[in-house]
């Protein structure tokens, strides 16, 4: 190291001054070379070169060995290495250095699934959701590993609540295999014929094209689709096709007026009627004025239940995920979070929700003011 500072007999201690801080540079900077390593392993797992990765993930350990991020990519790379063994020691060592980490429980909880032991790998994803309660991914695997134990009901909450924080997981699971325990199960049909409501509603009304585009089994989508009609949700039609007859299926049209349903043009492109569109961006407008005047107010459960209207499918919760797909993903994570934390998230995070509402409030301006202009040419 440098020596900075002269030795007192070389030089009075009145003439010994304090030395100027030298600017950060790749020499200075303790952290410079960690971090080099660090890029450079996420750039090579990027490209699948996984022990390349793990080797650079080695290289900045070295120089940092609490360094989380190194710990967690390290083991993420041991364990598509299939070395379950190495993949645990790395993340044994961030709960060495943080117990709550539940990135790490998590990704604890799919080394145990590889080894079908489906106990200790709902052990460790329940400590994930301890930590962060708001994760979608650990409730996913929650409500996996549920089912591979059999536990239906158990399974089935853990789910809703995995779709309640990101609507993506509805479509992931009517397809994942993990779930061939709980198909029976009337909740689990429920979520088969919202993918299947969804797909409708976008346009795609045959059963080839609803399993083409959600990749649910023609058997689930012909039931789903026959449960919809029984409720008087969707009707089915049949047209000629040649000799051959073709089943299609609409939502009814008082349903279809509140959500709006979008029609395939010859290229394939999705067209909604404007007044529909007006319709629901003025609905969605007054739903946010009630919230944003909830949030003053500070009553969370009020705030709760407004928000309620920007996630269920029966209210604005279909038109929220089209217009504003990201917002509604916010707003979701504020719920669960006002829920399980209450006054306290509340005070911690009022002005970023003020702020969601104000933009979401700005976006829908715009967009009627386009609609009008739309309309008049």
């Amino acid at each position: 190291m440098k020596k900075i500072l002269k030795d007192k007999k070389e030089e009075p201690a009145s003439e010994i001054r304090k030395p100027e801080p030298e600017p950060s540079t790749k020499i200075t900077d303790s952290n410079y070379n960690r971090n080099k390593h660090y890029k450079k392993g996420v750039s090579l797992m990027a490209d699948e070169r996984l022990e390349d990765a793990a080797r650079a993930f080695e290289d900045a350990l070295r120089i940092d060995p609490r360094h989380m991020e190194s710990l967690l990519k390290l083991g993420y790379s041991r364990f598509h290495m299939n070395d379950f063994a190495g993949a645990m020691e790395s993340y044994n060592k961030v709960h060495e250095i943080d117990v709550a980490n539940a990135e790490a429980w998590n990704l604890k909880g799919l080394i145990y699934y590889q080894q079908k032991n489906y106990d200790k790998a709902l052990d460790s994803v329940e400590k994930a959701i301890d930590s962060n309660s708001t994760d979608g991914m650990s409730w996913y695997n929650k409500a996996c590993y549920h089912s591979l134990l059999n536990h239906i009901p158990e399974s089935i909450e853990a789910l809703k609540r995995s779709i309640e924080i990101d609507v993506k997981n509805a479509k992931k699971a009517v397809r994942d295999k993990d779930f061939e325990n709980i198909r029976t199960d009337e909740g689990y049909r429920r979520i088969v014929e919202v993918v299947v409501l969804e797909s409708v509603r976008q346009g795609y009304r045959k059963v080839g094209q609803i399993v083409w585009t959600t990749m649910v089994g023609k058997l689930e989508v012909e039931d789903a689709a026959r449960k919809l009609v029984e409720k008087g949700l969707l009707i089915k039609t049949e047209k000629n096709l040649g000799l051959q007859k073709v089943e299609e299926f609409e939502i009814v049209p008082e349903l279809a007026e509140k959500i709006g349903v979008e029609k395939k043009g010859f290229f394939g492109a999705a067209k909604k009627s404007q007044p529909i569109v007006i319709q629901n961006l003025k609905e969605i407008n007054e739903a946010v004025q009630s919230t944003k005047t909830s949030i003053e107010k500070g009553d969370v459960k009020e705030i709760i239940s407004n928000l309620d209207v920007f996630i269920e499918p029966t209210q604005k919760g279909g038109q929220m995920i089209e217009y504003f797909f990201e917002e509604h993903r916010d707003i979701r994570l504020y719920k669960v979070r006002l829920t399980d934390k209450g006054a306290e998230y509340f005070q911690a995070n009022k002005q970023k929700m003020m702020d969601l509402f104000n933009n979401i409030e700005m976006m829908i301006t715009k967009k009627l003011r386009n609609e009008a202009v739309s309309q008049n040419s």
